[in-house]
């Protein structure tokens, strides 16, 4: 079985030039199924999704690039239910095990619950501080240091230690005249609450039917490994996945998780954003040096002038995009980049404020196309319309959108142009397939070594995952989010879900991406000045500038400045000379 995801090859054809492939939905792309299977991996991203899309059922949520969030959700809920059934058997074996096991299996109470708390001291950080890995450290050793010593001794009751008489009873008396061996009732006494006239009894039987309760236990964990690893094999596979009306996750019956899918998918790819003003461009990745660029229009006296509006000037932006779409003619007829797919569309946000309830945001259609007509010429600070720009590479793992705002008035152009960049998913997450084909393949003894390690950790990662369960519940019941005032979107389970940097080659795909639509921007811009009879010499300097990540400075005649780290300069008055005055001063960008 390969481990590796190869990407369909368009197919060729033997008679001219080969259709385009129809692009993948995003409820089906390789990014959604990463994140349905980052929600089996790590709970603490499965509750900020469930709280985020899910708990707080008045919050709109975030768009979805090359996504579904709605799939997200019920993977989330379903790895959810199942973790929490599983914890609630464990719980169940140890309740049972207590008293039946004459209460040995109280010692081993403590250090289960050091073992789940040290990944949550830790952190969630990269590097966390120094304070916290080393307690994290000391709660992790202690607790298995104690686990093996009370295991030791268990196993020893089991085995009869500390018995002279071959009975099945420990709590007799251990006579040994004129020997300094430590008594064993004393131990047993001390291990277990229960006692007789100050003695602990333990009898043969219940130290083994501890063991019996631990090994039921490590039986409990590997069917819940195995069950997560049939999942993402079945219906998280790469051949499965895009049948979505197959996937189990979708069939969760309930009629909020049913409403919630529903508005859900109705608000992630709609071309209206209901934004909160905390995180405006929420979905869309990081900031990626943003440009702002304003222009007096100066009339050219060669020109006649024709009347300049917002919507004169995109459209006239919009094809010369649309051209990067096009394959170069030597490339031949099954060439594949990610600029064939660039997606343009046109979006308009909205302050999220002033909603009484989720269900009155205006996405119908009627309603989009009359807040567009509008917000395309005015430049209002809430309401705000973008030329949208996206490219999905790596099969949506790398995201890149452009925001194009224009905005005419007072005889100024201001160009907006504002990138961001969706970066890969977590690389844990990737290993998903390769971590399943690992375990699947592994051989018994292999996966009950796994099993067995998890024992240790695992009555306190179940009271860990029952509390917040019950946290959860309690905050559904009562939180009176039903009734709440509708919210902004305050997470992307996209962003959530991404590392922090690309790798090289990623990097070099997002500048060649950002290069390719801002210099169409910037000629289409220029193009739509010249019709309309206006000089384009100052824009194209400022552009020239911009691109070139330096700061355009309008006039410089009798200034004096200096460009790059460590420069200095002194001015000893004008000069009358004709020429540029000597500059002091260097960097990379020097400039005169």
């Amino acid at each position: 079985m390969s481990t590796a995801y190869v990407p369909q090859q368009p197919q060729q054809s033997n008679a001219g030039t080969p259709p385009e492939p129809p692009p993948t939905p995003p409820y089906a792309s390789e990014a959604a199924r990463l994140l349905c299977a980052g929600a089996y991996l790590d709970p603490g991203y499965r509750d900020r999704v469930i709280e985020e899309l899910y708990l707080d059922e008045q919050r709109i949520v975030a768009p979805s690039l090359g996504f579904d969030a709605a799939r997200v959700l019920a993977h989330a809920l379903r790895a959810r239910r199942h973790e929490l059934l599983w914890s609630a058997a464990v719980i169940g074996l140890w309740v049972v095990g207590l008293p039946l096991s004459g209460w040995l299996l109280a010692v081993l109470l403590w250090p289960s619950v050091l073992l789940a708390v040290a990944p949550w001291i830790r952190g969630r950080a990269e590097r966390p501080p120094l304070y916290r890995r080393f307690a994290a450290f000391a709660a992790r050793w202690c607790g298995r240091l104690q686990f093996a010593f009370c295991m030791f001794f268990l196993v020893a009751f089991a085995f009869g230690a500390g018995s002279d008489d071959d009975s099945s009873s420990f709590g007799s008396s251990n006579e040994l005249s004129g020997s300094d061996s430590p008594d064993w009732q004393d131990i047993t006494s001390v291990a277990t609450p229960s006692v007789e006239g100050g003695v602990g009894v333990i009898e043969v039987w219940q130290a083994w039917f501890g063991i019996a309760v631990l090994v039921l236990i490590g039986l409990c964990v590997a069917a819940q490994r195995n069950q997560f690893a049939r999942a993402l094999a079945a219906e998280l596979s790469p051949e499965r996945f895009p049948d979505a009306a197959g996937d189990p996750a979708e069939k969760a019956e309930g009629a909020r998780f049913q409403r919630l899918m529903r508005r859900i998918r109705l608000e992630q790819h709609a071309p209206l954003v209901m934004y909160d003003e905390k995180h405006p461009f929420c979905g869309a990745g990081a900031a990626y040096d943003t440009w702002v660029l304003a222009v007096e229009l100066r009339p050219d006296d060669e020109k006649k002038q024709q009347p300049l509006s917002n919507r004169a000037i995109l459209d006239r932006v919009r094809p010369l995009i649309e051209q990067l779409r096009l394959r170069s003619e030597y490339a031949g007829a099954g060439v594949r980049d990610r600029l064939r797919r660039l997606e343009i569309d046109e979006c308009v946000f909205l302050p999220v404020e002033g909603l009484l309830d989720r269900e009155q945001a205006p996405y119908s259609p009627e309603m989009f196309e009359q807040h567009r007509a509008r917000a395309v010429e005015e430049g209002a600070e809430k309401r705000r319309h973008f030329l949208r720009i996206r490219v999905g590479g790596w099969e949506e793992e790398l995201v890149v959108t452009v925001f194009v705002r224009l905005h005419t008035q007072g005889r100024m152009l201001m160009l907006e142009i504002a990138p961001h960049v969706l970066t890969p998913v977590r690389a844990d997450f990737k290993d998903a397939d390769r971590a399943c084909h690992r375990f699947r393949s592994n051989n018994v003894l292999g996966k009950a070594a796994g099993a067995a390690v998890l024992v240790p950790g695992s009555v306190g990662r179940s009271l860990l995952t029952l509390g917040r369960g019950l946290v959860y519940g309690w905050r559904l019941l009562t939180g009176g989010h039903a009734g709440a005032l509708p919210a902004g979107p305050a997470v992307s389970v996209r962003e959530l879900a991404s590392t922090p940097t690309g790798s090289t080659f990623q990097e070099m795909d997002v500048s060649r991406y950002l290069r390719s639509i801002q210099d169409r921007v910037g000629h289409g811009v220029r193009l739509a000045l010249a019709d309309a009879g206006y000089e384009t010499g100052e824009f194209v300097q400022k552009i020239v500038n911009l691109s070139n990540g330096s700061t355009y400075i309008g006039n410089a005649e009798g200034a004096t400045f200096a460009v790059g780290d460590k420069s200095h300069v002194s001015s000893h008055g004008s000069s009358k000379t004709a020429g540029p005055a000597p500059q002091k001063g260097s960097g990379s960008n020097g400039t005169k």
